[in-house]
C-alpha cells in the first residue's frame, strides 16, 4: 500500500470514534515491552481475542479503528496495537532494524506479552503479511486467520506498483509528467519530492469504490502516523516502482495450502492495489479458505460495506 494511505483513512475513522465513544487511540492504551521495545496497545470489547495488524509498512493502528463496532458481538475483544516504529510505540536506532521478520516476531512476542493462549489475526493490506508470515510459523497459536486486501507474494505487490503507476498516468497525466521529469533527473521513490507529487493524486482515486467516504477530516494529534523511513527500508529506495528488499522477497503462495486453521479472504472489486486479479489467486493458493469479494468496496470494506463484512467475519470466528 502507498505511503499516504493511513493519513487520510485515520481523518475518516477519526470522525467516527468520537462519536462512538470508544477508547482513545492516544490515552486509553497501554504499552508490553516485546523483543527489547515497547508497544502502544489499545483493547476494544471483551470476550476472544483478535488481534488487528495495520498495513502500510508503516501505518499505525488509527486506519483499522472502523473495525471498533465488531466488538459490540460480546464473544470478541479487539486488540490493536502500533508495531515497532509506529506510532507511539519505540522507534528503531537504525533503519536496518526493520524488517517483516521483525514484525512477525513482534506478534508472537505480544501474544506472550499479554498472556493469550490462542487468538485470532487480521491483517489488512501489508498487515496480511505479517499475518500470514505468523501463521505459518506459529500456526499452533492462532485459532482464525483473516487477509484483508491482502497480498500473496512480491509479485502481487509489484503488480500493485505496476497497476497504480498506471491508473494514475492515464488518469492523471499532470501528475505523471511531473513525476517522470523528476525521475528522469534521478529522483527515486524515497525522495521527499516525489512523495510529494504522488500525494497529488486523491486517495480515493486508488482505493475507493465511493471516495466520498474518505473525505478528510480534522485530526493531526496522532503521534508517527506513518513512517516512512521504515516504508522505504521495507518497500526498497525505489518501492513504488521496484520493489526490492523485504518486500521485493516474500512469497506464501507454496505454503498457504498447509495452514490447518480456519482462513477468510477478504477482497474489494474496485481495489486498485490488492488488484482483483491478483487477489482471486488465493482460490488457488489457498483452496481450503472463504473467500469474499465485495462489489461495492475498494481497499477498506470495513469502511465502504461493513454491514455486509461484519456479520461475515463474526459468523467466521464463531466456526
Amino acid at each position: 500500500m502507498k505511503k499516504n494511505t493511513f493519513l487520510i483513512l485515520f481523518f475518516f475513522v477519526g470522525s467516527v470514534l468520537v462519536a462512538q465513544n470508544f477508547p482513545n487511540s492516544l490515552t486509553d492504551g497501554k504499552y508490553y515491552t516485546v523483543n527489547g521495545a515497547k508497544l502502544w496497545t489499545i483493547t476494544v470489547g471483551t470476550g476472544d481475542p483478535l488481534i488487528l495488524i495495520a498495513g502500510g509498512p508503516g501505518g499505525t493502528h488509527v486506519g483499522l479503528r472502523s473495525f471498533d463496532s465488531l466488538s459490540t458481538n460480546r464473544n470478541i475483544k479487539l486488540i490493536y496495537y502500533d508495531g515497532f516504529g509506529r506510532g507511539k510505540s519505540d522507534i528503531a536506532k537504525d533503519v536496518s532494524e526493520y524488517s517483516l521478520d521483525r514484525d512477525i516476531e513482534d506478534l508472537e512476542g505480544l501474544r506472550k506479552a499479554m498472556h493469550l493462549d490462542k487468538i485470532s489475526v487480521l491483517g489488512h493490506s501489508y498487515g496480511s503479511l505479517v499475518a500470514q508470515g505468523y501463521a505459518l510459523k506459529y500456526g499452533e497459536h492462532l485459532s482464525h486467520l483473516i487477509i484483508a486486501n491482502g497480498f500473496h507474494s512480491y509479485v502481487m505487490w509489484q503488480e500493485n506498483d505496476d497497476n497504480s503507476n498506471h491508473e494514475i498516468k492515464e488518469n492523471y497525466p499532470e501528475v505523471w509528467k511531473d513525476l517522470m521529469a523528476f525521475r528522469e533527473q534521478g529522483g527515486i521513490s524515497s525522495d521527499s519530492i516525489h512523495q510529494s507529487i504522488y500525494s497529488r493524486v486523491p486517495y480515493g482515486f486508488l482505493y475507493a469504490y465511493n471516495p466520498e467516504k474518505f473525505k478528510s477530516r480534522s485530526s493531526s494529534d496522532y503521534p508517527n502516523r506513518f513512517n516512512s523511513k521504515l516504508y522505504y527500508q521495507m518497500v526498497g529506495k525505489d518501492g513504488d516502482f521496484y520493489v526490492t528488499s523485504d518486500i521485493g522477497n516474500f512469497d506464501f503462495r507454496k505454503q498457504l495450502i498447509n495452514l490447518k486453521m480456519p482462513v477468510l479472504i477478504l477482497a474489494g472489486r474496485f481495489d486498485r492495489v490488492a488488484v482483483p486479479s491478483m487477489m482471486v489467486k488465493y482460490k488457488e493458493y489457498c483452496p481450503q479458505a472463504k473467500f469474499v469479494m465485495f462489489e461495492h468496496s475498494g481497499h477498506n470494506p470495513q469502511v465502504e460495506e461493513p454491514e455486509k463484512e461484519f456479520p461475515i467475519i463474526t459468523d467466521f470466528l464463531k466456526s
